[in-house]
């Protein structure tokens, strides 16, 4: 893999100032210059952080060794930030006495638990590259994840849903059943020689947790601590593959630098840095969204992370916030939709929260008025930004204007310039839709092992085309239409599903909703909505078109309107748009046109 390019460096001689200084600079880095073209840059008195996570980690917890740092109340597990980081080196030094070297790269697939917390800081202090595995990985999937990144070694947890996880490793790694642990030889995976397992049950050929916990001698551990002035922040720290929404997955590799000052300007705009933060995270730690925007919270910060349970339900994610007190609470739109429609919602007690972030995916206007209005969230931000990207590059303020917030992914990134470009690859003017590109610190190391996926979106020089619609405003706030992929053309016509949907989340009966294009002989593409309806009620086809009609022009209103009670989603909780199309284009009987 190519070194990274430190574009917007600055190594960390100087302390931040003041927090006042800190405040000042941040609230003039959302107030950016008119212009009449689509470019705007976050100018900010806040520098980079030239740090590593280790380093980081260290530090904070010499400020707060006893403040709690992670929660699993589902689990009954509490850690304060001195035994997160005496834990974490515990398990980074058996990985060492392991035999495993800088740069090596360390599986971890499972849902949300302790272990994966001390697996990720563990692997940051040791210098080794942690891998992010999908929890719902299939054995295919799981080969090529650990194929594409040559793993050298797996944390698994034991099951999770219908997943029993050694028994999928097994299908794959089949000399499991007579090698030693720590002795593998796969003819599949070639490089995989370490399989840890989570729990306390012994799995044929693979090691426990807990016994690679107590592996590290003194010395091992004193080595991690030594260890720390070698890694640099622009070492390669993480690969997250991609999620899947478009039906393609790749490896994008990211820094230290990049995920540190990500988590650590996210956390500014919510205010982290003058309020001590309880942040409620539902969302899988495998995404940026868990493992940077939250869990990375935990150094930048000294913030409190608390997952409510293994994988995203309302009703633990609502007794989270009432019983651990949160002021922060993380989601996806549609985690926010079903907590929002749980039957007990009035009986949790949501006052402590304050803030938190929707993103992930385009964020409903109605849903957002919602979460201000009932979940005491008045500064709730919304984050827009991709994998590659590690993944915010754009984010609402706390101080702008509610129009804004809830209509808009607000304005750039500190140290992130962001452009608007048209078909041939120009500026757009203001106002005018097109594919938004970014350039920063954000920008991911490349694809591991793919470098021409990787110049396909990192041109050289170095604009990452994010394959986003989008539109900005002359003080720099941007809307977010679509993906490019998911954009319909009908008859020649635009349409960007996101404005019908919108329209379609104002029906009262209606809880959640997506539109496709799917194939029409005539027209190339016709419009299709899934509906989900809330409890209880029920609606007609030309019920939901006729609302359309009234809000819409007439090429907009769906043809087809299909009631669903439910989505195919990622682990995060997007949707997954192709696997709707294939699906609607089936039910319709419409392969046919694609002949």
């Amino acid at each position: 893999m190519p070194k990274s390019k430190v574009l917007f460096g600055i190594f960390g001689r100087q302390k931040l100032q003041t927090e006042k200084c800190i405040n000042q600079a941040f609230s003039c880095s959302s107030r950016l210059r008119t212009t009449a073209w689509s470019y705007t840059h976050g100018t900010s008195d806040v520098p980079l952080r030239g740090i590593t996570v280790g380093k980081l980690l260290k530090s904070q917890t010499e400020k707060t060794p006893d403040r709690e740092a992670v929660v699993f109340p589902s689990a009954g597990v509490r850690k304060k930030f001195s035994q997160l980081l005496e834990e974490s080196d515990r398990f980074a030094a058996g990985l060492l006495e392991l035999g495993l070297k800088k740069g090596d790269r360390v599986g971890i697939w499972g849902p949300n638990s302790i272990e994966w917390v001390l697996t990720q800081y563990a692997t940051a202090r040791a210098g080794l590259v942690l891998v992010n595995i999908n929890p719902l990985y299939r054995s295919f999937e799981l080969e090529y994840a650990l194929q594409l990144v040559d793993c050298k070694a797996i944390v698994c947890a034991r099951e999770y849903k219908d997943q029993l996880y050694y028994e999928i490793m097994f299908q794959l790694v089949p000399e499991l059943a007579s090698c030693k642990p720590g002795q593998l030889r796969s003819h599949v995976l070639s490089s995989l020689k370490y399989i840890i397992m989570m729990g306390e049950e012994a799995f044929p050929g693979t090691l426990k947790f807990s016994d690679v916990m107590s592996a590290g001698s003194e010395a091992s551990v004193r080595k991690i601590a030594d260890l720390q002035d070698s890694l640099q922040f622009d070492d390669p720290i993480n690969i997250q593959f991609t999620s899947g929404t478009t039906g393609v997955s790749k490896g994008a590799t990211l820094s230290h630098h990049n995920i540190v000052n990500n988590s650590y300007f996210t956390g500014l705009r919510q205010d982290f840095h003058n309020r001590p933060a309880r942040i409620c995270c539902p969302v899988p730690l495998y995404h940026c969204f868990g493992m940077v925007l939250a869990c990375l919270q935990i150094p930048n910060h000294g913030a409190t992370c608390v997952f409510p349970a293994p994988g995203f339900d309302p009703s633990s994610s609502l007794a989270a916030v009432a019983t651990e007190k949160c002021t922060a609470l993380y989601g996806v739109p549609t985690m926010f939709i079903d907590m929002l429609n749980h039957s007990e919602f009035h009986k949790f007690d949501l006052s402590t929260l304050y803030t938190g972030i929707m993103g992930g995916s385009p964020c409903p206007i109605e849903t957002m008025k919602q979460v201000i209005a009932k979940m005491h969230m008045d500064e709730v931000t919304v984050c827009y930004g991709t994998t590659e990207n590690s993944p915010i590059t754009f984010q609402t303020d706390r101080n702008d204007p509610i129009d804004k917030r809830v209509s808009t992914v607000g304005t750039v990134h500190p140290h992130v310039e962001a452009k608007i470009i048209d078909e041939n690859g120009k500026i757009a003017q203001v106002g005018t839709a097109g594919e938004l590109c970014t350039r920063g610190y954000t920008t991911m190391l490349g694809y591991w092992g793919n470098e021409d996926k990787t110049r396909e979106v990192c041109l050289p020089d170095r604009w990452y085309l994010t394959g986003d619609i989008a539109i900005m405003d002359e003080n720099g706030f941007v809307q977010i239409s679509g993906r490019i992929k998911d954009m319909i053309i009908r008859g020649g016509e635009n349409i960007y599903p996101l404005e019908i949907e919108q329209v379609l989340y104002t029906h009262p009966k209606i809880k959640d909703v997506q539109v496709v294009g799917v194939p029409d002989k005539r027209f190339g593409e016709q419009i299709c909505a899934w509906v989900e309806l809330k409890d209880g009620e029920t609606a007609t086809e030309e019920e939901i078109r006729a609302f359309c009609k009234e809000k819409v022009a007439r090429f907009k209103v769906p043809k087809y309107v299909q009631f669903v009670k439910d989505f195919p989603l990622t682990v995060t909780g997007k949707v997954q748009k192709y696997k709707i199309r294939e699906a609607a284009t089936k039910s319709l009987g419409l392969e046919h046109v694609l002949r």
